[in-house]
C-alpha cells in the first residue's frame, strides 16, 4: 500500500468543501500495527521500524489503550518538531540514514522524533479508505481521544503518535505558518476518498517560500544548471545547483554570459567570479545546501558583496509581517559586533524553547534603550503604545505584559527588552511551579564556588528522588530547577525545602557557603538564598539575554558540563545558537519531570525531621 500524494498549487483553495492541515517536512509514512506487532513502512516501501525505536517504544506504552481497536493502519509523517507548526527534514534524514544500533538509541535519545497521523485506513481491521475524508478524520480524532492522545501536534511532547490539527480558516493558518517558518499547507477536498499511490487533485501542497539572494558561480552545459554561492566571512560558500523557475530565454541569456565571460573549467563548465546576483526561492536550508531550491528573479540592484551568509539566514527566517522592526542595523552588543537583527534572530530561534517558560507569567523586563552596556531600565507596566495583539494581565494595579507567542516576544525585542524575569508561578495558577536555588558568588573569579556548590546539591536531591535541572544565570553564577506538579506546593512549604538545603550546605562547608543575608559579612563566601524564592519575586527565564556586554545568555547546561572547565563566558549568543543545534532543548521535559516529581515524599520526610528537632 503506497500512500496518496498530493498535487503542488500555487495558491490556497477556498471554500466550505476544503480543509487544511500545515505540511510537515519529513518522511512521509504509513503506521502498521496488528497482532505481529508495529510497523513504520516509507513511501517507497523501505521498512523505518529500526530507525525510531522512540515511536515504537511508545506505542508499546500505550498498548492496553489502543488494543481494543487494532488492527490499524495510520497514514501520516515522521517528523522532528522544532515548533508546533515546523519540522527538521535534516535531523529526520539524519536518523533514517544510520546504521548502528548504538548510533540509532543515542540519537533517539538526543533528537526525539514524532509520528504525526493526518489519516486513518485500517480501524479494527476493517478498510476505510473508501470512507470521505470527513468521515476518516472523525473516526480519528475518535480514536485518539479515546486513546488519550494528544488531538494537535506538540514540540514539547517528543517521541510520540500525535494527531495533526485541522483548520476551515486557511488565512489564519497561512499566518500561523508564516510565523513559524513552516514548510507550507496542505488543503484538502472534505469529501476525496483515499487512493493508494495516485497524486490526487483533491490534495494540494502549497509551499512557504523563503526567498535567498546568492551570487552565480558556475555553469554546467550537461545538465543546464547554475551553482550559487553566497560570502560566509570574506570566502564564497557554494549553497545551491538550480535551474527550475528558469524560462528558456533565461537560461539561455545565462547561459551565453558565462560562455561568454566566465572561464572555461571543462568541456562543458564555466565558472565566473563573483558578478551576478538572483534570488533563489526554496523551502528550507539543510546545513550545506538550499532545499527544493528555483529561480525567483535577477538582482542587479544587489552587490556580490551584500549576498551574505548573515543575509541567507534572514531570508530563511523572515521576520511575521504583523511584527515592525526598526533600526535593524542598531549596534546592540557592540563589542562583541551585534546589531539588532541578529538579536532578533535569536530570538526567532530559541522561541520554542524560551515561550514555554515565559507563558502565562507576569513578566519584568530589563530594557536597553541604547544597547549594552548602557543606560537600562526595569518594566513592569506595559506601555501605552502596546499593540492590540499583546495579552496582559493586571495585578496589584500594574498591567503586566504576558508573552506567550512568537509576535509578542519579537515585539519586545523590538523594544530592545533585554533581560526577561518571571516569577515562580503562572496567571493560572496560586502556587509555584519549580523550585529554583541561585548560586551567585561573590564574583566572576569564585564562579568554582557555585560549581561546587551545585553538585553538592545535586547530591542531595539524587537523594531525594528529585529531577533537577540547571543551567547558568548568564552572569556569574549558576540557577538549579526543582520543577514542581502543577498548583500543588504552596511557597510556605517549599521554603521548608529551600532552608533544609542552603542550610545542611552551609553546615558541612561553613568556610565557602553562607546564608548571611548582609553582604559586608560574607566575606568570599557564596550566598545561599533560600529566601528568595517566594511569592512575587522573579528569577530569569532560561534562555533570556542578559545585560552583559559580550551578549551572554542565562543557558540550560547537562549536569556533566557542571567541572572545572565550565566558565559563564562561553555561553554567548552565537554560542547558544550553535549548542541548541547540537544539543536540542535540555530543559524540553521539564514540565512531564514536574508532573511526576516525588516532592510530596520529601516534604513529608521534613516535616517530621523539624518535628523531632
Amino acid at each position: 500500500m503506497k500512500p496518496m500524494l498530493l498535487t503542488s498549487a500555487d495558491a490556497v483553495p477556498t471554500g466550505n468543501d476544503w480543509i487544511y492541515e500545515v505540511k510537515y517536512d519529513g518522511f512521509r509514512c504509513i503506521l502498521k500495527w496488528d497482532a505481529a506487532g508495529i510497523t513504520l513502512i516509507s513511501r517507497n516501501d523501505k521498512e523505518l521500524t529500526e530507525y525510531f525505536p522512540e515511536i515504537i517504544q511508545f506505542c508499546h506504552d500505550i498498548q492496553t489503550r489502543i488494543s481494543p481497536h487494532l488492527p490499524i493502519l495510520l497514514d501520516g509523517e515522521i517528523v522532528y518538531l522544532q515548533n508546533d507548526y515546523r519540522s527538521n527534514f535534516s535531523t529526520v534524514q539524519s536518523r533514517g540514514r544510520m546504521r548502528s544500533k548504538k548510533t540509532i538509541l543515542e540519537s533517539s535519545g538526543k533528537f526525539p522524533c514524532n509520528f504525526i497521523a493526518f489519516d486513518l485506513l485500517q480501524l479494527e481491521g476493517e478498510d476505510v479508505t473508501q470512507d470521505s475524508l470527513e468521515v476518516r478524520k472523525t473516526k480519528l480524532t475518535s480514536l485518539f481521544e479515546s486513546v488519550q492522545l494528544p488531538l494537535s501536534p506538540s514540540y514539547k511532547d517528543k517521541g510520540s503518535l500525535q494527531l495533526i490539527g485541522v483548520s476551515s480558516e486557511s488565512e489564519k493558518l497561512w499566518e500561523k505558518i508564516r510565523e513559524w517558518n513552516a514548510e507550507g499547507m496542505i488543503a484538502k477536498k472534505k469529501s476525496s476518498l483515499w487512493e493508494s499511490g495516485k497524486r490526487s487533485s483533491l490534495w494540494l501542497k502549497v509551499k512557504n517560500w523563503r526567498i535567498i539572494t546568492i551570487i552565480l558561480t558556475l555553469f554546467d552545459q550537461t545538465n543546464g544548471y547554475f551553482n550559487g554561492a553566497v560570502y560566509y566571512n570574506d570566502e564564497l560558500r557554494e549553497i545551491t545547483n538550480f535551474r527550475h523557475g528558469l524560462k528558456d530565454e533565461e537560461l539561455q541569456t545565462l547561459a551565453n554570459f558565462f560562455q561568454a565571460n566566465g572561464t572555461k573549467t571543462s568541456a562543458t563548465t564555466w565558472i565566473l567570479p563573483p558578478s551576478i546576483c538572483v534570488d533563489v526561492a526554496c523551502i528550507d536550508f539543510d546545513g550545506k545546501k538550499l532545499r527544493e531550491p528555483r529561480f525567483e528573479a535577477f538582482r542587479f540592484d544587489v552587490t556580490p558583496a551584500d549576498a551574505t551568509w548573515k543575509r541567507m539566514l534572514r531570508g530563511l527566517n523572515p521576520i511575521p509581517e504583523s511584527v515592525a522592526i526598526t533600526h535593524p542595523d542598531k549596534p546592540i552588543w557592540p563589542a562583541v559586533g551585534l546589531v539588532k537583527d541578529d538579536y532578533i534572530y535569536y530570538l526567532q530561534e530559541v522561541a520554542p524553547f524560551f515561550l514555554p517558560f515565559l507563558k502565562n507569567r507576569l513578566l519584568t523586563t530589563i530594557r536597553f534603550p541604547h544597547g549594552v552596556p548602557g543606560e537600562s531600565f526595569y518594566q513592569k507596566n506595559a506601555p501605552e503604545y502596546t499593540p492590540s495583539f499583546i495579552k496582559t494581565s493586571v495585578e496589584e494595579e500594574i498591567e503586566y505584559v504576558v508573552c506567550n507567542d512568537m509576535k509578542t516576544l519579537l515585539w519586545l525585542g523590538n523594544q530592545l527588552a533585554i533581560e526577561y524575569h518571571i516569577p515562580f508561578k503562572t496567571i493560572d495558577t496560586t502556587y509555584p511551579t519549580e523550585i529554583v536555588f541561585d548560586l551567585d558568588p561573590p564574583s566572576v573569579d569564585d564562579f568554582s564556588l557555585a560549581i561546587e556548590a551545585a553538585l553538592n546539591m545535586k547530591a542531595i536531591f539524587d537523594k531525594f528522588n528529585l529531577e533537577s535541572f540547571i543551567k547558568t544565570s548568564g552572569g556569574k553564577g549558576l540557577q538549579i530547577y526543582i520543577p514542581l506538579s502543577k498548583d500543588t506546593f504552596t511557597f510556605e512549604e517549599t521554603r521548608i525545602f529551600t532552608e533544609f538545603v542552603c542550610r545542611f550546605l552551609v553546615e558541612q562547608n561553613p568556610k565557602w557557603f553562607t546564608i548571611e543575608r548582609m553582604k559586608k559579612n560574607r566575606g568570599n563566601r557564596l550566598y545561599l538564598d533560600y529566601i528568595q524564592h517566594a511569592e512575587g519575586k522573579t528569577i530569569v527565564s532560561p534562555y533570556s539575554p542578559r545585560g552583559h556586554e559580550h551578549g551572554l545568555i542565562a543557558t540550560p547546561l547537562e549536569w556533566h558540563e557542571v567541572n572545572s572547565d565550565l566558565s559563564p563566558k562561553h555561553f554567548t549568543i552565537p554560542a547558544v545558537l550553535e549548542r541548541i543545534k547540537n544539543k536540542g532543548d535540555l530543559f524540553s521535559n521539564f514540565y512531564k519531570v514536574g508532573e511526576k516529581q516525588q516532592f510530596e515524599t520529601v516534604l513529608t520526610t521534613l516535616v517530621e525531621l523539624t518535628k523531632k528537632k
